[in-house]
């Protein structure tokens, strides 16, 4: 069975930083630093990405940080705005793996709620054959049932599996289950390393 590639989402192929919407709303860089740190932070965005609903996390982040209602309101609806746009060249790579036939999926952490708003603005999403989202199967990487949830609907396991993503510990939990992996940091590596594996041709050789 052909190896299949299974990308991350956040910061892999989209760039995503709570900032982006924040410092619209805060111009104090001091507060700005101060909110984002202790109201609406990337660990408690997580409990969303684990499955957490929205409508109880929010009335209880406004209940302890009043003065921020609207801050932590505008977390809920207007989420989009965190993800400024793509990483630069993974679209590409996507799209030429695409090309050549090679199976792909994405095994993102990311909320039910904002998923559902977030992919239909996507079309690179439709070069996937599935997308296993955290928020909707309500457990999250690097937990090992995600990686099993994926294995079991792309029908492949160990070595039939080319995972790359951001996080360290998500690798190892792929690793783990024998996966091949690369720890994203850029494009030009990813490349690199999908070639080496023989799943991308170079773009010298393409050219040619």
């Amino acid at each position: 069975m052909q190896t299949a590639v299974v990308f991350d989402v956040g910061r892999v192929l989209f760039q995503w930083q709570l900032s982006a919407l924040f410092e619209k709303l805060i111009d104090d860089r001091e507060e700005l630093e101060w909110f984002l740190a202790n109201v609406v932070t990337e660990e408690w965005h997580f409990e969303h990405d684990r499955g957490r609903a929205l409508a109880d996390m929010v009335p209880e982040r406004i209940a302890r940080f009043p003065q921020y209602e609207a801050h932590i309101r505008a977390y809920a609806t207007r989420f989009n705005e965190t993800v400024p746009g793509p990483v630069e060249g993974s679209h590409e790579i996507v799209e030429r793996l695409a090309a050549a036939g090679v199976p792909l999926y994405c095994l993102t952490n990311f909320g039910d709620r904002f998923w559902q708003a977030f992919r239909p603005t996507q079309p690179i999403f439709d070069h996937f054959a599935d997308i296993i989202v955290s928020g909707v199967e309500k457990v999250a990487k690097p937990e090992p049932r995600i990686y099993e949830i994926l294995e079991a609907r792309s029908r492949r396991t160990g070595a039939q599996l080319f995972f790359t993503d951001d996080n360290p510990a998500n690798i190892a939990a792929a690793k783990a289950r024998g996966w091949n992996t690369h720890l994203f940091t850029d494009a030009a590596g990813l490349e690199a390393a999908l070639v080496e594996a023989g799943l991308l041709s170079s773009l010298r050789s393409e050219a040619r």
